[in-house]
């Protein structure tokens, strides 16, 4: 601090701040203890190391064929046989909702809002569904165009609609239930279907270990999949 008395009073001048200087000694130039281990630590990738794991043990397994097991053998083949039926039916069947299988039509002001088919199954749009609400259909009727009619009558009632039959309807008396897939199958027929299951996966398998030896015996190798 200065004080100056040139005209007889007193003032303060304040200290000029200068920017501190630190003073480094060569220990301060050390690395901080545990600041490596820190760094390493947190630049680490989770995981297990190579030189933790250890190689299985599998002098004691053995391979099972799936023919020893008769449980899982038997769940396959009865898969097999009802996937096969179930494309069976794709190509010859109908769908309910084919157009040949038109019952009836609900309309309202000439524009169709619902199509009830000959199994008895429907289809109406969003706003007619939201008008009918839940359809409950009578106790007895469980298919067939006796009940498309009975659902295009309430239908058209709830959303105030006429109900117009199509060429393609039919009887009750000329409807044929849909044949159900039997899973009830016997000792022979789970056989047969294994066997016949095993040959259709060796046939489609052939071909591409057919190509494989086929690169190989280019190259100079050659490999036997039956030894």
């Amino acid at each position: 601090m200065i004080t100056s008395m040139a005209n007889a009073g007193s003032y303060l001048r304040p200290a000029q701040a200068y920017p501190s200087r630190t003073t480094l000694t060569p220990a301060d130039a050390l690395p901080v203890a545990g600041a490596d281990a820190g760094a390493a630590a947190g630049n680490a990738k989770p995981g297990i190391p190579v030189s933790a794991v250890k190689a299985l043990d599998i002098s004691g397994l053995k391979a099972v064929s799936i023919k020893d097991n008769p449980e899982l053998r038997d769940r396959m083949a009865a898969s097999w046989l009802t996937k096969k039926a179930a494309d069976a039916r794709a190509v010859t069947d109908v769908p309910d909702n084919a157009p040949q299988n038109i019952y009836a039509t609900v309309k309202v002001d000439g524009k169709v809002v619902a199509t009830l088919y000959n199994g008895g199954s429907s289809v109406m749009t969003n706003d007619a569904a939201g008008k009918v609400g839940d359809l409950q259909d009578p106790p007895g009727l469980k298919g067939g165009p006796d009940l498309a009619q009975s659902r295009a009558e309430r239908i058209a009632k709830a959303i105030g609609g006429t109900v117009e039959k199509a060429p393609t309807a039919i009887t009750q008396s000329e409807w044929k239930p849909r044949e159900t897939t039997s899973t009830d199958y016997t000792r022979a027929q789970l056989d047969a279907a294994f066997d016949a299951m095993v040959a259709e996966q060796q046939k489609a398998i052939a071909p591409r270990s057919a190509g494989y030896s086929t690169q190989r015996e280019s190259s100079g190798g050659y490999t036997d999949f039956n030894a």
